[in-house]
C-alpha cells in the first residue's frame, strides 16, 4: 500500500562501539540511509544499551524535541540548565533544545546495562527557549488501552513538546485489540513494537518492528500476542 512503510528490526542500521550498542531506525551518525531520512517530524528513534558505568559525555543540541523513554536500569542525566536526574522505566523525559543545550546521559549503574529510546522531533518553532521535564507515568494506564504520554499541550497528559504530535504506550494481553483515531488531520502514526507481537492495519509486527501509515483516519490495533508497543503520531510534513 502506498500509505504505508515497514521497518522490520534487522534491516535497523547498527553501531556497535563496544559500551553502545545502537540500533537506528533511521538515518543517524555513521548509519545513512537515503530512503530512511524520517518519517514525517520523527527524524531519529534510537533503540539504545549502555553498558554499566558508561554513557553519552557532555555534547550540544539545538532547535530538536528530543525523548527519552527508559525500558531497563536506571540512566543519568546532567544539562547546562542545571538539571542532574535519574530516569527509570516507567518515566518519560523530554529536552526542547531551542537556542541550544548541552547534557550528557550515563548508566547510573555499575553492575547491569541501561536500556533507552531516544527520540528526536523535528520542532514546529525555532530558537526556543531550552527546558528540560520528565515525569512518572502509571504504568497501569496502559494495560489494555492507550496511555498518552506526550502531546503539544502542556495541561494534557504526559510531557509536552513544540509539535502537533501525540505519543502513546499500550501494553495489550493477547487477542485485545483498540482502534486508534488521528488527533490532527495530515498526521502520520509510526508504531514501534517493544515487546510480542501485533497486528496494524492487517500488517504483522514483531518485536523492535516499526511501520508507519499516514492517509487515513483510524487504525486497528490488535495484539496477537502479549505485547507492548508505542505510537508517535507526527506531522508528515516539516
Amino acid at each position: 500500500m502506498e500509505n504505508i512503510v515497514l521497518h522490520k528490526a534487522d534491516t535497523r542500521g547498527n553501531a556497535n562501539h563496544g559500551w553502545l550498542q545502537s540500533f537506528h531506525t533511521f538515518s543517524f551518525a555513521n548509519y545513512f540511509n537515503p530512503e530512511r531520512m524520517n518519517f514525517g517530524v520523527l527524524r531519529v528513534l534510537n533503540d539504545d544499551t549502555v553498558s554499566a558505568g558508561m554513557g553519552f559525555g557532555k555534547h550540544p543540541h539545538q532547535d530538536m524535541e528530543i525523548i527519552s523513554i527508559p525500558l531497563e536500569g536506571d540512566l543519568e542525566h546532567q544539562d547546562s540548565m542545571g538539571n542532574k536526574t535519574v530516569i527509570k522505566n516507567g518515566d518519560i523525559q523530554v529536552m526542547s533544545a531551542g537556542t541550544g543545550v548541552q547534557h550528557s546521559e550515563y548508566n547510573k549503574n555499575e553492575d547491569e546495562a541501561v536500556k533507552f529510546l531516544q527520540i528526536w522531533v523535528i520542532p514546529n518553532k525555532k530558537g526556543v527557549t531550552p527546558r528540560y521535564d520528565q515525569i512518572t507515568l502509571n504504568k497501569e494506564d496502559r494495560h489494555n488501552k492507550l496511555q498518552q504520554i506526550l502531546s503539544p499541550n502542556a495541561d494534557d497528559a504526559g510531557v509536552w513538546i513544540h509539535q502537533d504530535a501525540w505519543f502513546h504506550l499500550g501494553k495489550f494481553d493477547k487477542d485485545i485489540a483498540t482502534t486508534y483515531n488521528f488527533k490532527k488531520e495530515g498526521n502520520g502514526l509510526y508504531v514501534f513494537v517493544l515487546n510480542g507481537d501485533v497486528t496494524v492495519g492487517g500488517q504483522a509486527l514483531n518485536k523492535r518492528d516499526g511501520l508507519g501509515i499516514w492517509n487515513t483516519e483510524n487504525i486497528t490495533i490488535k495484539a496477537d500476542s502479549d505485547s507492548e508497543f508505542l505510537l508517535m503520531e507526527v506531522p508528515m510534513h516539516i
